[in-house]
């Protein structure tokens, strides 16, 4: 083999390996493509669900999985429960990720949009995307789960 060929089959191993871990499908990319498209929609908390004009962290995501027929309870830590638990290691785009922004307990929901970032309605900006390996971000970390098949 002919070091070009070598690169080139190592670097294809590689991008195995990695869209493994983050592998997207044709719906969690819409998924996250529709969710773009409310960036820079007002936080509120407790937002009424199947509005638009405004969302706390559950009613977004809660509103972004009824688009795809799937159905979430109202509260983060209640999603929390829902779908099958995924390993930070093992993301996919389109999973759900949470965290424990008020020290005690799940309180936070975001999407989780590939290459670590984060899809989510949040406090300080509203429907924004954020980098999940942040030093906030990764410190208020709690679990993942997957909800689409």
């Amino acid at each position: 083999m002919t070091l070009c060929t070598t690169i080139a089959v190592s670097a294809l191993a590689l991008g195995a390996l990695t869209d493994r871990a983050e592998a997207a499908t044709p719906e969690t990319l819409a998924l996250i493509d529709t969710g773009k498209n409310f960036i820079g929609t007002p936080y509120k908390y407790g937002a009424p669900v199947g509005i638009t004009y405004a969302f706390d962290c559950s009613s977004f995501t809660q509103y972004m999985f009824a688009g795809l027929d799937v159905s979430l309870p109202r509260t983060a830590s209640s999603q929390a429960a829902v779908g099958n638990k995924v390993a930070k290691t093992d993301l996919s785009v389109g999973d759900l990720v949470f965290f424990k922004t008020n020290g005690k307990s799940i309180s936070h929901v975001a999407i989780y949009a590939g290459s670590s970032k984060i899809l989510h309605s949040s406090s300080s900006q509203g429907v924004t995307i954020s980098n999940m390996d942040s030093a906030y971000w990764k410190k208020y970390y709690v679990t993942a789960r997957r909800v689409l098949s």
